[in-house]
């Protein structure tokens, strides 16, 4: 009997534990991936980390093309691994290497470096250009190229950053002209917004770092566009008149290099126009059109214009409910709608020139999932690419004639494949195992149920223990985000959950997540019915999966918890003080409290300014319900978070003070936004105690057992 049991304990699979499941884990698991990879051309790129090899896209034969040893034979400063070299002179034997000072081409034919590209110390936000090889970037909040200071401007003027907050699809400040030949960059005013401090407590004395953040309502900073000549060095502004209130989107170059289109946004974000400036005055040449919409339009993708014709460009836009392809010509004429249809393109990947073909990203077979399409310029027909199951990201080789397809799906964690996309063939580079494959898992179940509006369907996923027992009852934590610009399922592995989700399932809770109205890959309805009252259909909905929860006959419906952070946060906050006797316990991570303390750029596109909307600011304002709170709410910040500033969570700490209401807090110190790194280990572990702490998980009991007690 005992040898017996014995073999049985050894049997048994282990579950994975936090150390494995978050990131910055000591012994995080992933699955198997492939790095670097990349095209040459029409020739697949597979880097390691001692060898480079070339991979026939149709034969999916290697080739040894160098060595890490050959490479570090030329270079002073070594390379750990080849991952991140690149190949972009297609039919060149060259690589391009990013070091500490700067760029180094490397021909791997004669075994030597051939170009070295010096860059100041201490430089950021680097942008090579491939065909002049010149290199700007930027120190402080100046912009260089090469060895030149561009700008010198004083304290409050950021050149060569992002702008606006990173909204409108804005991640860079610098844009080269196809040749290289000339560099639009952005120049930022923000001397007028009110700076706010943040406390760097790592000093005996804690210091003061002041950030501009400019909130809802209040002066937002002043942009302009700037074009540098690397040649004479001299730099034009483009003519713009006052940019005051006025946002700068979407870069892009003509190109014979003589226009830069750009899309101008109001302040109240309802009205954007394309507008084409002169790259040598700097006037306005002409404004192309303009689209408007009652409540927001959100212009994030520049123009592109059509290689085999550049009088002509694609213009994507959601005017008729989902982001789709225009064909307009340089006179501003919508010619056709390329796509249409109730699902939206997500990418443009590239063209295919001699067909005349553009290959893109969209949502076309399911809203949950990103398949790969060719699609006609001229008739439209749409022709599908490689597995119609799962996530793909895909990247487009030189001809446009293959592409490195890399998907998952829910049983499968990682496979990449190259795919020849005329024939639709492929080859297997990659199919990872799954990285739990020996763990004993949680099941993960998808379905719909109806919004509250009774009509539109919702897609939840439902994560349950690995040993569940439909006879018992579970505690339930619903997972929520809520947001615009976030999907929390889908059909990729695992149908997202996330490594926390499985923890807690496997603890002995029903992990559900809901993507309410609201949240992205569904269209512009679906998004802005949230406008001006955030947070509160969203809750509705997320009521509606409660409920849904509480008809389960293995949950128990008087332990339901919520967590989310940054949006999640106002959702998790929101649903415990405006459903209490729903939300038993909350953790809400770096939440918005009153969208008066949130940036310019993404609340009011959503909310409108407090001036204009104080009716829909007061009644989302969440420390107006504090006294509400009922149940167990902890409230996590970081204490250098830029995005949602301590603000929040310390203003609610009094709103509830006055109301005597006592919810927990947490600070984490020296971090922004979210946890990274190590604590974010830590993190977890402290959302963890809390749920196990107050969502009183007690022994699971069969159906009838406790009953009246």
């Amino acid at each position: 009997m005992v040898l017996l049991t014995s073999i049985n304990v050894m049997a048994q699979k282990q579950q994975p534990t936090l150390e494995e499941l978050i990131p910055g884990g000591s012994k995080f698991r992933f699955a198997e991936n492939i790095y670097g990879l990349q095209w040459w051309g029409d020739v697949c790129i597979k880097p390691g980390i001692d060898s480079l090899f070339s991979v026939n896209p149709k034969t999916g034969k290697e080739t040894l093309l160098l060595t890490r040893r050959q490479v570090n034979e030329a270079l002073e400063n070594k390379l750990p691994h080849l991952y991140t070299v690149q190949l972009p002179w297609p039919g060149e034997k060259k690589i391009l290497i990013g070091q500490a000072k700067g760029y180094v081409i490397y021909d791997f034919e004669k075994h030597a470096l051939d170009q070295t590209f010096a860059r100041k110390e201490r430089a950021a936000n680097l942008d090579f250009n491939l065909q002049s090889k010149h290199t700007a970037y930027t120190i402080n909040n100046n912009l260089y190229v090469d060895q030149t200071e561009v700008t010198n401007e004083p304290e409050g003027v950021v050149c060569g950053q992002p702008v606006h907050r990173n909204e409108f699809g804005i991640s860079k400040g610098t844009f080269w002209s196809p040749k290289g030949n000339l560099l639009a960059f952005y120049r930022m005013d923000e001397s007028m917004v009110t700076q706010y401090p943040l406390v760097d407590i790592t000093q005996r004395i804690g210091t003061v770092n002041n950030i501009r953040y400019p909130m809802a309502g209040m002066p937002s900073h002043k942009v302009t566009v700037g074009v540098y000549n690397p040649e004479n060095q001299k730099t034009i502004y483009l003519d713009a008149g006052d940019p005051t209130d006025r946002f700068f989107t979407n870069i892009s170059w003509a190109p014979d290099e003589k226009s830069i289109y750009l899309i101008e946004v109001n302040r109240n974000q309802n009205h954007a126009k394309l507008c084409q400036y002169s790259a040598e005055t700097g006037k306005l040449v002409k404004t192309l059109f303009e689209e408007t919409h009652p409540k927001y339009v959100e212009p994030q993708h520049p123009i592109i214009f059509l290689p085999w014709d550049h009088t002509k460009f694609i213009y994507q836009s959601q005017k008729d409910g989902y982001n789709h392809l225009y064909l307009y010509n340089t006179e501003g004429k919508e010619l056709k709608q390329i796509t249409s249809g109730n699902w939206l393109v997500q990418d443009i990947l590239g063209f295919n020139e001699k067909k005349k073909e553009v290959v893109i990203a969209s949502t076309e077979n399911s809203p949950l999932q990103t398949n790969v399409f060719r699609v006609n310029v001229t008739s439209g027909k749409r022709t599908p690419i490689g597995n119609a199951e799962g996530v793909h990201q895909a990247t487009l080789s030189a001809s446009g004639n293959y592409i490195i397809d890399r998907y998952s799906s829910p049983q499968t964690s990682r496979c990449i494949d190259i795919i020849d996309i005329q024939k639709n063939k492929s080859i297997n580079l990659l199919t990872a195992k799954d990285p739990f494959e020996n763990y004993e898992m949680p099941s993960i179940e998808v379905g719909t149920i109806k919004a509250a509006d009774e009509t539109t369907d919702l897609y939840y996923r439902i994560v349950k223990p690995a040993n569940f027992d439909p006879t018992k009852k579970y505690p339930a934590i619903v997972y929520v985000y809520g947001g615009p610009h976030a999907q929390m399922l889908n059909n990729g592995f695992q149908n997202g959950a996330r490594g926390w989700d499985l923890y807690m399932a496997n603890k002995g809770y029903i992990i559900f997540t809901l993507d309410n109205r609201g949240s992205s890959n569904r269209g512009l309805e679906f998004e802005n019915c949230t406008f001006r009252r955030l947070g509160i259909e969203e809750g509705k909905d997320q009521v509606k999966g409660a409920e849904f929860l509480q008809s389960l006959p293995y949950v128990d419906g008087n332990r339901i918890g919520v967590h989310g952070w940054s949006f999640g946060g106002h959702m998790t906050t929101a649903l415990l003080l405006r459903y209490p006797n729903l939300f038993k316990v909350g953790v809400a991570g770096g939440p918005v409290i009153d969208w008066n303390y949130y940036e310019i750029m993404y609340g009011e596109r959503y909310m409108d300014t407090p001036q204009a909307n104080p009716e829909g600011y007061k009644e989302t304002n969440l420390n107006n319900l504090a006294g509400n709170l009922k149940g167990h709410l902890l409230i996590i910040h970081d204490d250098h978070d830029d995005t949602c500033v301590p603000q929040h969570a310390l203003s609610f700490m009094k709103a509830c003070i006055d109301a005597r209401t006592y919810p927990d807090l947490f600070i984490y110190p020296n971090h922004k936004h979210n946890v990274a790194g190590r604590d974010r280990v830590h993190l977890h572990e402290k959302i963890t105690r809390y749920f196990e702490e107050k969502l009183s998980l007690s022994p699971t009991l069969s159906k009838g057992e406790g009953e009246g007690r």
